[in-house]
């Protein structure tokens, strides 16, 4: 069984290098180990001791701190399995989980600023008359 904050972690190096368009080949590569050991980290079921966390953090570019932002330290202590989504939990607990996701806030805060305006408050009205006409 993993560690809550053994799967936290790991989930935060599978975000951050995914923000960086890095393969797991690439982060295993820049920190001298293999792929697979990035995929245990990622999945939490291996811990990732202080050093490799540190080299991990300069090759992703972010502090060690970045890896325990917004942990639970009213957690469990330890994960039996990862949680499927199911509709009353799928935007809050997966929306920013996937690959997909990151991918397209990536590509969104890349364009100019008045083009993300108008996007944004295009789908707010979207989102407003979608409700309106369910209810």
């Amino acid at each position: 069984m993993a560690h809550y904050v053994d799967v936290h972690v790991g989930q935060k190096i599978r975000r951050r290098r995914w923000m960086t368009d890095m393969t797991q080949k690439q982060l295993a590569d820049a920190v001298g180990i293999k792929f697979q050991q990035i995929q245990k980290y990622e999945t939490g079921s291996n811990r990732v001791s202080a050093s490799r966390l540190f080299e991990i953090a300069q090759a992703l570019s972010v502090p060690v701190s970045f890896f325990f932002e917004a942990i639970d330290e009213n957690s469990d202590t330890t994960v039996t399995s990862i949680e499927p989504a199911t509709d009353e939990n799928a935007v809050s607990a997966d929306l920013f989980q996937g690959k997909e996701a990151i991918e397209l806030l990536n590509c969104y805060y890349r364009w100019p600023e008045e083009q993300r305006r108008r996007l944004f408050e295009l789908t707010k009205s979207l989102t407003k008359e979608a409700f309106a006409d369910a209810a």
